[in-house]
């Protein structure tokens, strides 16, 4: 028999620790549990008679719209993900196993579209190769980017930095001395990278592959700027809400988009837990020589995709400067000085609904991870299942889903319709599961130790939280602040149907504007958004490098 030298916990202590468990777990079960569930019921319920059946459901077999925006979904988002896959691992491999120089510049220009949102790629496009782009004056031609290629190449540029992203962490976990193996048994440079490196990184790309697809199917910046009559899902969710006002048919064609999305984010998962079973905690890294013939090609190649994505965004940053793109290029300011759309009060609102969603999911995810810690059992691990789902749902979807749980006078919490704090939730809950696998890392980075050396000497749950786990994951809170701030200040599609009159938003003052054929203000507008988020991201870097 074996007896616990801790002393035991006091009732405070223990409906303390509850609370944190069970808190954070009924915000996540109110707003992004039920709003699934209202999605749900929503598409039962025919538009025109409000009568509960399969009649959205059987319409769809007279929507040749629809079926052809999922075909197109469908065909691009294997495309994407396809040529994606190649030029990730050309710069994944290019980055970590080889000796390539200007590795720090391909690293730097390869994530630059993380810190703006999916339009502005499109933009750039339009800017470079639209039918009044600057390549097309110069060359005399007139090219038309709309369309199927202009979407993939956006495409593949936005979700490039996810896929560089996750290939590189799988090609860390390669051991050197496999490598030394082969070299002692005569392996050449090209047996080694197809029996060791090959097979070692295939789980990574099975999972990259994944994400960029979802990422592909369920992005609606880049399909509502650059798509022209390519029509895709997520435009015809908007198309269905805001042009045609069926809103059970719109959910019904959510329920096809999060289909997908949710099978490929299952596969994902599945294949990153196998990728953890291959690498070892006594891996040595990899440390790639110089080899001319590999190291110059690499080098080629990996600037060159550098240098296409750096001049694409440098393109709507220049833009915003040109006085009349792109006959008059003498500079200016003028496209700064918005007057329309509200001017710069949606930049101001996306600022602080964004640093609401930080301060909000921060707490929220703290607490629910040190509840599940201090409080295994059914209800802590129904609180990680439940935190892994919201990944699957798209932007659309879940934005689609406040609308129908949140709009309503008769019901109390139809109160919140409308308010910045609906906004942020909604943006902190599309990127709960981020933030959830974040903060869960750092919570189990915390040695038990240090928690029982408080306890026993009569520490509770306050002084626990106060004294050890605060100092602890003081970096990992403020990664998951940068994060949520960062990514809700460029999101578009969840919160395309929550904006109003008196509550805009950046991103979605962005496609306004070039709807309405301002593409310099919304260019401006864009490099506004980008030089925030620029600030923000190199504030992390800082504050990471310093506390390391």
């Amino acid at each position: 028999m074996s007896y616990s030298l801790l002393p035991p916990q006091t009732a405070a202590d223990r409906w303390l620790s509850r609370l944190c468990l069970y808190l954070p777990l009924a915000a996540l079960l109110a707003f992004f549990g039920a709003p699934m569930l209202c999605i749900l019921w929503h598409s039962l319920l025919d538009d025109r008679s409000g009568t509960f059946g399969v009649s959205n459901y059987l319409a769809l077999m007279n929507a040749p719209g629809v079926w052809r925006a999922m075909w197109n979904s469908l065909m691009l988002g294997i495309v994407t993900t396809l040529v994606t896959l190649l030029l990730g691992f050309i710069v994944a491999y290019g980055l970590e196993c080889t000796a390539m120089p200007a590795k720090r510049f391909i690293s730097f220009a390869t994530s630059l579209p993380v810190l703006a949102p999916s339009l502005v790629l499109g933009l750039g496009l339009i800017f470079l190769l639209g039918r009044n782009g600057i390549v097309g004056n110069l060359l005399g031609v007139r090219l038309n980017i709309y369309g199927f290629w202009g979407l993939l190449i956006a495409n593949v540029l936005y979700a490039l930095p996810q896929a560089i992203l996750i290939i590189r962490v799988t090609l860390r976990q390669s051991d050197t001395r496999q490598y030394e193996a082969a070299n002692v048994l005569g392996a050449t440079d090209w047996r080694q990278f197809l029996d060791i490196t090959l097979p070692g990184v295939r789980y990574g790309i099975l999972s990259a592959a994944f994400v960029v697809f979802t990422i592909t199917i369920t992005d609606f910046g880049n399909a509502v700027v650059i798509g022209g009559d390519f029509s895709v899902l997520a435009t015809e969710i908007y198309s269905q809400v805001s042009g045609q006002m069926k809103f059970g048919m719109g959910a019904v064609v959510g329920i096809l988009l999060l289909l997908p999305a949710a099978a490929s984010i299952w596969i994902e998962r599945a294949a990153s837990r196998r990728q953890k079973t291959i690498g070892t905690s006594s891996a040595i890294p990899h440390i790639p020589q110089p080899l001319q013939r590999r190291d110059i090609p690499f080098y080629l190649v990996n600037m060159t995709i550098a240098l296409l994505i750096v001049t694409v965004i440098a393109t709507v940053v220049i833009a915003s400067m040109i006085r009349l793109w792109p006959y008059r290029l003498d500079l200016t300011l003028k496209h700064y000085n918005i007057d329309l759309a509200g001017g710069y009060a949606p930049l101001w609102t996306s600022i602080w609904i964004s640093a609401l969603a930080a301060v909000i999911g921060t707490l929220l995810l703290f607490l629910l991870t040190f509840g599940i810690r201090r409080q295994p059992g059914k209800s802590a691990d129904f609180a990680a299942l439940l935190s892994a789902l919201p990944v699957g749902v798209p932007g659309l979807v879940l934005g689609l889903s406040y609308v129908f749980t949140f709009n309503s006078a008769d019901l109390p919490w139809g109160m919140l319709y409308g308010s910045a704090i609906l906004v942020a939730l909604c943006n902190y809950y599309h990127y709960h599961t981020q933030g959830y696998t974040t903060m869960m890392m750092g919570m189990r980075n915390v040695p038990n130790a240090m928690e029982d050396a408080t306890t026993v000497l009569g520490g509770g749950v306050v002084r626990i939280l106060r004294d050890v786990y605060l100092p602890a994951m003081r970096l990992t809170l403020i990664s998951v602040a940068m994060f949520l701030f960062m990514r809700s200040m460029v999101t578009l599609s969840a919160v395309i149907f929550l904006v109003t009159p008196s509550l805009p938003l950046g991103a979605v003052t962005v496609m306004r504007l070039d709807e309405a054929g301002f593409t310099s203000q919304a260019a401006a507008f864009s490099t506004c958004i980008m030089g925030i988020v620029a600030i923000m991201a190199l504030l992390l870097h800082l504050l990471t490098a310093k506390r390391q």
